[in-house]
């Protein structure tokens, strides 16, 4: 994949040419690693003459741009964005980049070399503070800081280039952000402190320095991991998209074409075993479809001529020639991709509290540090050095470290707290809003049910039945043929010269006769149709014997009727969307209590349904399993997801339910209100603490030594006011 370093010379690739002479480019920002570049690429593009959208994702890094023109225009569109720095490259749906784990890396030897060097001079700093080398004379104690120097000047230089690079950067864009008081409060202490240890002055502190380091270090570190899972929720449903397909040609020929090239009415042939890669109606054969995708249930459908198919979906049965009804960006696995970046575009933007209350700490510092430093010098201070020592002081005591680990702090405690009880909390934002949550939405099949039918009728089916259907069960991988096999036990086996009908059921001669065992149709049975109750059937027919009916019913899962009567407890109101059949749905719902229900919802509906109740008030909870949900998980204001449920669905939750029962998430939810009050009494106690220390710190009576004490003082009380979190007790019943 080419990458563009400079100004495009021919901007061909991937341009797509649309109706009334607009065109579309689709791009990867390849350097595009925070939510504060997104305005400053968008900026540069919208407004330019023609240019109708552009658009940035931050977890794929795709850039959509759409204009009036031609093709050709594109060089002049991106120069700007590539006279900011940022590298670009044609954007390939069928590529899975890499996550970075180069920047991880760094932050984490950043992280030991700082965490290193902080034991290193406390060690001397204590002795220093404590008086022990005062009786030794002055050369003894700059000695000390010396070695002091030696171990802090590198460790500075190299533990601290993520926050100067970031200040740098955020400077040069004429801005402030919460590094630059950082990176300043580290060089002017390690600054004061070598000029202290040149002239063997008492007053060095690059204790202070490099423990403001290691304590940031951890957050950042934990912040990249957060943003790195978020990003391959989208790079995963992507990956799902065929980048070509089988064209079936005018005279017979089968021809493989990319799947850009197939326009409405073409015909595809799809193998057993294929994902069909575009939307269209089978126009011959019978299969059956995993359509999980598009309806989140475990069970293939039949699919037969003139039946509607999507992309993404998987072909299990027998070959299928399909009539190309929409194809590339036009699908309906094209649509969930959007809705996931839509979604996931919000999230992105989504701004902590802690950013929120240093958008107005930073300037402010700097503009009281610095009037602190003229104030002294024009209320005549002895010398320069001790008002730049005030000022320095009035940073270091202001430092943001308290404010930095107010959040931090009580969600390590809450996330090891929660993993004690099966739950995996993969996005601290996500606990965040979780403690928000006023509505809870449910999926049903692998959500509210264990996802794995089970026979319910076996008292009405003699042993002799039972083990015939199973010899032919045997034979098929259908999630109700495993539940025969299940209910006969581990003696039954597959007959030999069973024939598979695709979405109808399976054929074999036993004893000299045809035994058959499927649905309906295929078995013979009088009554042929649906069937009005919510239980999934099979029939056996033989000719020596009336057809045998095989019921199954999907279980609810463990602890979901204690979930959903603790959320009503709460005054939590509870909504259960599921692809199923309304009979299904309905007979789940009042089962467990729940009066809101949807049944047959499209990825789009439940997208709908989560919008409506948002613009009602709500701050809601999805719970879902499977693809089909995964734009619901990332649209919603919190989510979570169980063990077992699909890989994408998982990547985009919040949080994840180990196990099979849904009642920790209860558990989860308390965790995180009480997390929220938590971080809040955090905030209260930094910002305390800046209250009553800056005035000090300001009329010179705090001296640098007494700010470091305190600004480590600080930072101890916000984590021992997370700790608090551990004593927390369990409800017995959850």
């Amino acid at each position: 994949m080419a990458e563009v370093t400079a100004p495009l010379a021919d901007p061909g690739f991937y341009v797509r040419p649309q109706a009334d002479g607009i065109s579309e480019l689709n791009l990867v920002v390849e350097n595009l690693h925070c939510p504060s570049c997104i305005p400053r690429i968008e900026g540069a593009l919208v407004g330019r003459p023609g240019v109708i959208e552009a658009r940035v994702n931050l977890s794929t890094r795709r850039l959509r741009l759409r204009w009036h023109g031609a093709a050709t225009e594109a060089t002049d569109l991106l120069e700007p964005v590539v006279r900011q720095g940022f590298r670009l490259a044609p954007f390939d749906p069928g590529i899975a980049e890499a996550p970075h784990e180069g920047a991880r890396r760094t932050l984490l030897r950043a992280l030991a070399v700082a965490g290193f060097a902080a034991g290193n001079v406390m060690l001397l700093s204590v002795s220093v503070w404590s008086g022990l080398v005062s009786d030794m004379g002055e050369a003894t104690r700059t000695l000390l800081h010396w070695v002091s120097a030696l171990i802090a000047l590198p460790a500075v230089a190299y533990a601290g280039r993520p926050f100067f690079v970031s200040a740098v950067a955020a400077l040069r864009g004429g801005h402030l952000n919460m590094d630059v008081p950082i990176s300043l409060a580290v060089l002017l202490t390690t600054a004061m402190s070598l000029f202290e240890t040149v002239r063997g002055g008492p007053l060095v502190y690059f204790d202070a320095a490099v423990m403001l380091l290691f304590f940031l270090l951890i957050g950042r570190y934990l912040d990249l991991g957060v943003r790195g899972r978020v990003r391959s929720a989208a790079e995963n449903l992507l990956a799902l998209r065929a980048r070509s397909a089988t064209l079936i040609e005018v005279d017979g020929r089968y021809r493989a074409v990319a799947v850009a090239e197939l326009r409405t009415g073409a015909r595809v042939a799809v193998a057993a075993g294929e994902r069909i890669p575009v939307d269209g109606r089978i126009a011959t054969g019978r299969s059956e479809i995993d359509t999980s995708l598009v309806t989140g249930e475990s069970l293939p459908r039949a699919a037969g001529p003139g039946d509607e198919v999507f992309a993404g979906t998987l072909n299990l049965g027998a070959p299928l020639e399909v009539e190309v009804t929409s194809a590339g960006d036009d699908t309906l696995l094209a649509e969930i991709v959007r809705l996931m970046e839509a979604a996931e575009q919000g999230r992105a933007r989504y701004v902590r509290l802690a950013d929120r209350a240093a958008r107005i700490y930073a300037p402010a510092v700097h503009i009281l540090a610095f009037a602190t430093f003229l104030g002294w010098l024009l209320l005549g201070a002895a010398t320069w050095q001790s008002a730049l020592m005030t000022a320095v002081a009035v940073l270091i005591i202001t430092c943001p470290c308290a404010l930095g680990l107010a959040v931090p702090a009580v969600q390590v405690t809450a996330v090891a707290r929660l993993l004690r009880r099966g739950v995996l909390v993969k996005s601290a934002d996500g606990l965040e809003r979780l403690a928000q949550i006023d509505a809870v939405v449910f999926d049903k099949t692998g959500t509210l049910t264990q996802g794995r039918p089970t026979l319910t009728n076996r008292d009405e089916i003699t042993p002799a039945d039972l083990h015939l259907a199973a010899t032919l069960a045997g034979a098929s991988r259908h999630p109700l043929a495993r539940a025969v096999c299940q209910a006969a036990g581990s003696g039954s086996t597959g007959a030999k010269g069973v024939h598979e009908e695709p979405g109808m059921g399976l054929a074999a001669t036993v004893g000299g006769q045809e035994v058959r065992l499927g649905n309906r149709v295929w078995c013979g049975v009088a009554e042929a149709g649906a069937p009005a109750s919510a239980e999934m059937e099979l029939w056996l027919a033989a000719a020596d014997r009336a057809p045998v009916h095989f019921a199954f019913r999907d279980t609810p899962r463990a602890g979901a009727g204690a979930l959903i009567a603790w959320l009503q407890g709460q005054g939590v109101p509870v909504m259960l969307l599921s692809g199923d059949r309304p009979a299904a749905v309905r007979d789940l719902a009042a089962a467990l209590g729940i009066a809101d229900w949807h049944a047959e919802c499209r990825p789009a509906d439940k997208i709908a349904h989560l919008e409506k109740l948002a613009a009602a008030g709500h701050k809601v909870l999805m719970v879902g399993d499977g693809l089909n949900d995964a734009p619901a998980l990332a649209t919603a204001f919190a989510s979570a997801s169980p063990a077992e449920a699909a890989d994408i669905s998982q990547t985009a939750a919040d949080v994840i339910l180990q196990g099979d029962s849904l009642a920790p998430l209860a558990e989860a939810i308390r965790v995180a209100r009480s997390a929220r009050r938590l971080v809040l009494q955090n905030f209260a106690l930094a910002l305390g603490y800046n209250a009553v220390a800056v005035p000090l710190a300001v009329a010179g009576l705090v001296t640098p030594l007494i700010a470091a004490a305190a600004m480590s003082a600080s930072s101890i009380a916000v984590t021992l006011n997370a700790l608090r979190l551990n004593l927390m007790h369990r409800r017995p019943d959850l």
